[in-house]
């Protein structure tokens, strides 16, 4: 169970580093390849998710220690990664769907939107770790 952090930060790491190969792939329009990327930086995510309850289940909350100024920056960061982690769940799976069905105008278009949200809550979930398990 200790472990499960690290892990949790290391699969938002990938997650994270997936999508930004997804966006130059279709940039380049290599479209299988996105496809394929896009699809292991899902699974990555829905992995993440599942270690993340998991944890959370059987331990509860984690405290952050850090006093002053940095604290203030924690729990924005914290407030901001949650809201946006709660809005990304169904974003991602409409614009996978999308996708998956061909609709690729609608896909596209909500991408647009997901893929900056999707990123945010992946980075800021290493630095959530980072400052909640290192600091």
């Amino acid at each position: 169970m200790r472990n499960l952090p690290t892990l949790n930060a290391f699969l938002n790491a990938i997650a994270a580093g997936l999508l930004i190969r997804g966006y130059f792939l279709i940039r380049q329009g290599r479209r299988e390849e996105h496809k394929k990327i896009m699809l292991m930086a899902f699974t990555t995510s829905v992995l993440f998710l599942i270690s993340y309850l998991v944890y959370h289940y059987s331990v509860g909350s984690v405290k952050f220690q850090g006093e002053g100024a940095i604290r203030t920056v924690y729990f924005t960061i914290l407030l901001t990664h949650t809201v946006l982690a709660a809005a990304v769940a169904p974003m991602a799976l409409i614009t996978l769907r999308r996708a998956l069905k061909g609709n690729l105008d609608g896909h596209s278009k909500l991408a647009r939107i997901t893929l900056p949200v999707w990123l945010y809550v992946s980075v800021t979930g290493v630095v959530i770790y980072l400052m909640l398990y290192h600091l």
